[in-house]
């Protein structure tokens, strides 16, 4: 808008008359990538016949990516190329065939609400501006910690599950010091996570519940007999294999999770609810939380508000912005419901048994171990070293194997698979299954795409 003479105000040669952002040219860029991520994301999300990845090396890419930032602003279709080349040359993480991380497809209703989010773009520390996704986040909260087992509790959703790692570890610490906000490191004896016969006093065991790389589980009943006996907070990182609580059927790998002082959940993991969606639940309800890590901000936190102040959950964070991460899994809790979640971790770990079956029939491949949980690690084993004895010069030779098949098939985009060594064990893959789309079919696929591609090694 460019305001007539007479009614031009300038303050240090600004013009301050009107809003000065083209909103129908900004209107019509949203429209047009909406479009465009609805066309190349969301309805590629289930072809096989699409890459994986259109795979190029940094310097490669960095030439074929505008990524220099000029003085002045690019015009609406350049705008919209790059938007297309930043999708071209993305991994594809909701692809059925994409096995790389524990995360993997597209949830529908999970992404309808981050589009809602980061349109409304809210900040989760007071009621005051962010009423909607507050209730929806204690809810959630709610729901959660009745999947755990405990009748009461508190929680906080976090920016990923290293994180609600960290407070838990602080909350043992604070719960056993609670001067620790006076005196200090200094002032406290010397901690340590574990017991230990050095004069070190202990405060936190931390068990696992679905390990990263093995999918392994903690015996939780156990290991709280002894927390219980000698006071010790404990803490489950549950952040993987937590979602197995949502199935009645699967749910007994973390028999004894009720009796953890706080647990690490990732719904984005298992459940799809997309990146970032992680939750530290506290059996404690004295507040704990907010104890540990209030800094009573007054301009956030005033106590004399014309509402409820316990809403503003902000004070039970080190962050200060936050993102309203629950309203992605509520969202898909709502359309699922919990027995559509359920049987999304029924459906999954059945896969991932029909792989591990399908591994066992074929010749030059090896399951590492009886998998727990929806990893499955093993080697493939190519043609020329079949015959050679399991010695040193053996495993030397294997442990190239999976890099080099790793390599072709990113290369050809054909799938996306993990891989790495572990504990004296030389390089294996580890396939997980997450996503509904995955069929039969993509198994099968896995299998004989690393038959082909590592056969003539």
């Amino acid at each position: 808008m460019v305001p007539n003479k007479k009614s031009a105000v300038l303050v240090d040669g600004v013009v301050l008359n009107g809003p000065t952002t083209d909103a129908k040219t900004g209107e019509k860029f949203v429209e047009e990538a909406c479009k465009l991520i609805m066309e190349e994301v969301v309805l590629k999300a289930t072809d096989i016949n699409e890459k994986v990845c259109e795979w190029q090396p940094p310097e490669q890419l960095k030439k074929l990516l505008d990524l220099e930032v000029r003085d002045t602003g690019e015009s609406h279709d350049q705008l919209l190329k790059l938007c297309q080349d930043v999708i071209r040359f993305s991994v594809k993480t909701n692809h059925p065939r994409f096995f790389n991380q524990l995360y993997a497809g597209l949830d529908y209703y999970s992404l309808a609400a981050r589009f809602m989010t980061e349109a409304l773009n809210p900040s989760i520390y007071t009621y005051e501006v962010s009423p909607v996704f507050l209730l929806v986040e204690e809810a959630v909260l709610k729901k959660m910690i009745e999947f755990i087992g405990w009748k009461e509790g508190d929680g906080i959703f976090n920016p990923g599950g290293s994180v609600s790692n960290m407070y838990a570890m602080n909350l043992a610490r604070y719960k056993y010091c609670p001067d620790i906000k006076e005196k200090g490191l200094f002032g406290l004896p010397r901690l340590t996570l574990f017991t230990s016969a050095e004069g070190t006093t202990p405060f936190l065991v931390c068990a696992t519940s679905g390990t990263t790389v093995l999918g392994a589980f903690d015996p939780l009943d156990e290991i709280a007999d002894i927390c219980e006996r000698h006071g010790l907070w404990l803490h489950v990182d549950a952040s993987w294999g937590g979602s197995a609580l949502m199935s009645r059927k699967h749910r007994r790998l973390l028999h004894g999770i009720h009796r953890a002082d706080s647990v690490a959940w990732n719904p984005h993991k298992m459940l799809m609810a997309g990146i970032q969606c992680c939750a530290l639940l506290v059996k404690d309800k004295s507040d704990l939380l907010k104890k540990c890590y209030s800094a009573k901000a007054s301009y956030l936190f005033q106590q004399d508000k014309f509402y409820d102040v316990s809403y503003d959950t902000g004070d039970k964070s080190i962050q200060c912005s936050r993102r309203p991460d629950a309203f992605k899994f509520w969202m898909t809790w709502k359309a699922l419901g919990t027995l559509g979640l359920e049987e999304r971790v029924n459906r999954a770990l059945a896969l991932s048994r029909y792989l591990v079956e399908e591994i066992k029939k074929r010749e030059g491949f090896k399951l590492l171990m009886e998998p727990e949980y929806a990893n499955i690690c093993f080697w493939y084993i190519p043609p020329s070293l079949r015959e050679m004895e399991e010695g040193p010069e053996f495993w030397e030779k294997l442990h190239l194997v999976a890099p080099a098949i790793k390599e072709s098939m990113m290369k050809k985009g054909s799938l996306m698979l993990g891989y790495q060594p572990h504990r004296g064990k030389v390089n294996f893959f580890r396939q997980v299954v997450i996503s509904p789309q995955v069929s039969r079919e993509d198994m099968d696929f896995l299998l004989d795409e690393i038959d082909l591609l590592g056969r003539d090694m």
